[in-house]
């Protein structure tokens, strides 16, 4: 029997939550997504994934899982959850997956994902909201390790990710995901998606590592855009008076906010401050 037919014989997902009493935990940032479109359409979403290891965080009950399962053509996915609750509720899905499902019981903040697996490597998850955006940032340390993330947010946050410059939503995380990745939001999931229903929309985003994206440490960048965008509403004068030499070295008008600079304009910053310090 293949994969799918065994999958599909499998109990509902809904069933399956009841049957083990696994009630989403606030704690955890748990919304289930039980919806079998949306769950293939966001496998989909990363096209052609044959030898690649797929990573998923945080499975719940496995509605994203079984779509991996089914609508990619990855050779294994790993799952990682850190509620104890799901891991027999799992059992049965690792059990039809021919050995293509590896359960990892663990907090994904303190995971090493790269040792679990050789490259090539992706992370296709619907993200528990309250630690999304730390995972995002720990990912981008070492981009290059993965060929592409596809990535459930809140909209807010989503929208931050792809922002541009002189917009609201651009900020400290814009800068940092777009120094080293492509970034666009293809698929909004309405709170009706989800059980529970969270108060804001979601949206999956993509992000694409860029093959030559800059050599400058991540950690000066991160440095640099927390003291710029700190103060978002002060003049660089002001909120970056600690780089005032850099800013007048580079032509970058201390007059200006943080909000007017390109991801460009904060790249030149932090090379010339990386090789200040050396």
């Amino acid at each position: 029997m293949s994969i799918s037919n065994k999958i599909a014989a499998l109990p509902p997902l809904r069933e399956i939550v009841n049957q083990h009493g696994l009630q989403a935990n606030k704690a955890f940032g748990q919304n289930y997504l039980f919806d079998l479109n949306l769950t293939g359409k966001i496998a989909r979403a990363a096209g052609d994934l044959s030898g690649h290891t797929v990573f998923e965080i945080g499975p719940g009950p496995g509605g994203l899982t079984r779509a991996l399962l089914t609508e990619t053509n990855a050779t294994q996915i790993i799952a990682v959850e850190k509620d104890p609750r799901f891991i027999e509720a799992l059992q049965p899905l690792i059990d039809a997956s021919d050995n293509r499902l590896k359960l990892i019981e663990g907090d994904a903040l303190k995971t090493e994902l790269t040792e679990l697996a050789p490259a090539p490597r992706a992370v296709i998850a619907n993200l528990p909201y309250n630690v999304g955006t730390e995972l995002l940032i720990s990912w981008l340390h070492t981009p290059n390790e993965y060929t592409q993330f596809i990535l459930m947010f809140q909209r807010e946050v989503a929208e931050r990710i792809v922002a541009k410059k002189n917009t609201k939503a651009y900020g400290r995380l814009a800068v940092l995901a777009q120094n080293l990745c492509t970034a666009e939001i293809i698929l909004n999931v309405p709170p009706s998606a989800f059980t529970p229903p969270p108060k804001v929309t979601s949206s999956v985003i993509r992000l694409r590592p860029k093959p030559n994206a800059s050599d400058v440490p991540i950690r000066e960048l991160e440095k640099i855009t927390a003291a710029a965008f700190g103060q978002r509403r002060k003049m660089l004068r002001q909120s970056m008076k600690a780089y005032l030499p850099v800013l007048e070295e580079l032509n970058i008008d201390p007059q200006l906010r943080p909000e007017d600079l390109t991801v460009e304009d904060f790249l030149r910053i932090a090379k010339k401050i990386s090789k200040t310090s050396l």
